[in-house]
């Protein structure tokens, strides 16, 4: 599988382009937070407070005819969602805000506001109807935010068990690198914020992990074998080496991703979206993020150096004399005789 050969890229000499593209985007990832925090921007229902009602039509309906539906009971922005359209029926999903609920009951509001002549005989029955109040919101997007904390606090522990310290520090800023990048291109694109985009970037931290520790792992395995060699010529062998097997897991996982992105639906359409840009993401800062920061912490503490070799490596092995094994001479000839 190995499908591009061998290569020698530059990558180490490269990253200081990575630093300017990666810096412009943790900045609107930043800023997306915060505007997000302070009310301006898109939040699901689960994080703002809300209704949802799912409702199904024994005929086909069309989309438009249901905002418009809508609309007259003074939902203006609610969201409405074309789950299912077949020969025998419709389901719909309508999300309304907590700002824009005309009263609790707003399940009933919506029923009474399809009584309308064109939808005569085509009456909807709700198959689903969900209430989240402000204190609920705001309880779940806390959790949302610490889940995503602890999970970076695990990875910066798990990578420095399994390597060194620094190792798992680089490891947490690009997964954190990777989350904040994904959250701010949601943002710009005008998606929802929901549990599944959470769910969607806590998936991005494990892939973005793995594909982190095949990297580390080679630079542990070139640092014993390479000793002589400085780091950056290391670590630029080492990406190279794995380079082919990042090119495949990224590029399968990638198209699986995009079919879901294509062909799942609505539903799963955000958590579609925000996994294939994670994929590529993550990609990226496993190359130009985790590796370089070594160098970085490197130059700004030259006294630490990376373990190259195992302490068991490093006691010097003493030399035993072996002694000569005794031979018995053969005895010359004529030796031993008498002269005439």
């Amino acid at each position: 599988m190995d499908i591009i050969g061998v290569t020698k890229i530059d990558f180490v000499g490269k990253r200081r382009y990575a630093y300017f593209v990666s810096g412009v985007l943790l900045a609107l990832g930043i800023a997306a937070f915060i505007l997000l925090l302070i009310g301006k921007g898109r939040l699901g229902i689960e994080f703002s407070g809300g209704t949802l009602v799912e409702l199904s039509f024994k005929k086909p309906v069309d989309i438009g005819k249901v905002r418009n539906a809508v609309r007259r009971i003074g939902v203006s922005e609610a969201e409405v969602q074309q789950l299912h359209q077949a020969g025998e029926g419709s389901r719909f999903l309508i999300r309304a805000k907590r700002s824009e609920t005309v009263e609790q009951e707003l399940a009933r509001k919506i029923v009474e506001a399809f009584k309308d002549p064109e939808f005569s005989g085509s009456e909807p029955i709700v198959e689903r109807q969900e209430e989240v109040g402000p204190s609920i919101g705001r309880a779940l997007r806390g959790k949302a935010i610490w889940a995503v904390v602890a999970a970076l606090i695990a990875i910066m522990i798990y990578i420095a068990i399994r390597f060194e310290f620094r190792f798992g520090v680089a490891a947490a800023i690009a997964t954190l690198h990777d989350v904040v990048v994904v959250f701010g291109l949601m943002w710009l694109l005008g998606r929802e914020i929901t549990l599944l985009v959470v769910s969607a970037l806590l998936t991005l931290a494990g892939y973005s992990l793995t594909d982190t520790v095949v990297v580390f792992d080679r630079i542990k395995e070139n640092l014993r074998a390479r000793r002589k060699e400085p780091l950056p010529t290391i670590i630029n062998a080492s990406i190279n080496e794995v380079l082919h097997r990042t090119v495949i897991t990224a590029t399968t996982t990638f198209l699986a991703s995009a079919s879901l992105l294509a062909f799942g639906g609505p539903v799963i359409r955000d958590f579609s979206l925000a996994l294939s840009m994670g994929i590529v993401v993550g990609t990226y800062s496993s190359i130009f993020v985790a590796s370089p920061i070594l160098i970085e912490w490197q130059a700004i503490s030259p006294k630490e150096e990376l373990v190259r070799v195992k302490p068991e490596e490093e006691k010097p092995v003493e030399k035993k004399e072996v002694p000569k094994p005794v031979t018995a001479q053969r005895p010359r000839k004529g030796k031993g005789k008498k002269r005439k």
